[in-house]
């Protein structure tokens, strides 16, 4: 019978990261957050809390908003991945950034990514939210500096 591999082992993977293909060997202990940062070097992903409960993390895998600081890297084989970095529009900033810059929803900026990330997801199922829904898809995003309030009138103004 074979064993198991030991969670220190590489191993190879594929998946999508911002409409790139991505190929990689990794171990099999990390997590997508990790993987992120350390092996793609995508740094907008924040690892806040490591434990899902904050949001800082947040990216999208197969169009659902997920904490990456608590996914194993190792599920997300085949998967297409959104972070931060792959909002823009080449130059142009996406529409929900904009909206964060022109409504100041951000302060220290930590939590901004994750925020961004959920709302993202949130527009793309459904494009005309109400402020329940924006604060149902954000309730997982934690922000010690702005007080929300910044934050629902930027994913509102998005909306539009």
């Amino acid at each position: 019978m074979k064993q198991p591999a030991p969670d220190n082992a590489a191993t190879v993977m594929a998946f999508t990261v911002n409409g790139r293909d991505v190929s990689l060997s990794a171990r099999a202990d990390i997590t997508l957050a990790e993987l992120l940062r350390d092996q793609l070097a995508l740094t907008g992903t924040k690892i806040g809390c490591g434990s899902g409960e904050c949001g800082a993390c947040t990216v999208i895998v197969d169009g659902a908003a997920v904490p990456a600081c608590i996914t194993p890297a190792l599920l997300v084989q085949g998967a297409d991945i959104q972070t931060v970095e792959g909002l823009a529009i080449e130059d142009a900033l996406h529409p929900l950034q904009r909206a964060f810059i022109d409504n100041g929803a951000f302060q220290c900026g930590f939590c901004t990514a994750g925020m961004l990330m959920s709302a993202t997801a949130l527009l793309k199922q459904n494009p005309h939210p109400s402020e329940a829904d924006i604060r149902m898809a954000l309730q997982g995003n934690i922000c010690r500096c702005t007080g929300y309030v910044q934050i629902l009138k930027a994913v509102q103004e998005a909306a539009r």
